[in-house]
Formats: C-alpha cells, structure tokens, sequence
C-alpha cells in the first residue's frame, strides 16, 4: 500500500504563486508514475499532468504549460506543482495520484491511477 499526503494549498491573489508538494510513504518502490488533478465544485476532474518517478519525464496539460511546473524529489519520495501567474479559475481541490509499477502510466487519465491522497485546496481571487 501508498499513502499520499498533499500540502502547500492555500489562498492567494491573481497573479500570485503557490507550491504544493506531495509526499508518498508505506511501499513506494511499487510506484513509478504520480500525476496532479483538481476539481473545481460542479466541475469535473481534470488532469495537469504526469512524472514518471525516477527519470523525471513529465507532462502538463495544454491550459498550464508555461505556467505550472512538476519536479521530484526521489529521495525525499516527494513530487512538487509549482504553480505560477495563478488565476481564479485555478480555484480547486487539488490532489495528487500514483499508480504501481505493474500498470503504464496513465498520464492524465484520473480513472487509471490507484492511489490518491486526500487534496490540498487552492482558492485564487481577484
């Protein structure tokens, strides 16, 4: 089993940053692929993007690129968002996602991934 556990949300203004981190323990040598989601109220998920651990290989959405950044920190068995020039339609419950070894990273596909922690919320205003 993985446990996940998301920090860093918060509030902030337009134009601001925020950094969220996302910290896997329990059997974290099973893992090789954790992505990023938010869900906005009434919306539906939405993936931002992947990090194949180890490599580092990422991806982002098209509607963060330049903006949003995924890092990792393997000895630490922690991968980051960097958020940056953030706008209120950011505004979301964001959550991290990890899938084992055995299954090919989804990318941003939610329904593949097995593990997920519990979200950080990030609220931007104008």
């Amino acid at each position: 089993q993985v446990q996940l556990v998301e920090s860093g949300g918060g509030s902030v203004q337009a134009g601001g940053s925020l950094s969220l981190s996302c910290a896997a323990t329990g059997n974290t040598g099973s893992i090789k692929c954790m992505g990023w989601f938010r869900q906005a109220p009434g919306q539906e998920r939405e993936g931002i993007g992947f990090i194949y651990l180890g490599s580092g290989n990422s991806g982002l959405t098209p509607s963060v690129k330049g903006r949003f950044t995924i890092s990792q920190n393997n000895a630490k068995n922690t991968i980051y968002l960097q958020m940056n020039i953030l706008n209120p339609e950011d505004t979301a419950m964001y959550s991290c996602a990890a899938v084992p070894t055995s299954v090919p990273c989804p990318g941003i596909s939610a329904a593949s991934y097995t593990y997920w922690g519990q979200g950080t919320q990030v609220s931007v205003s104008t």
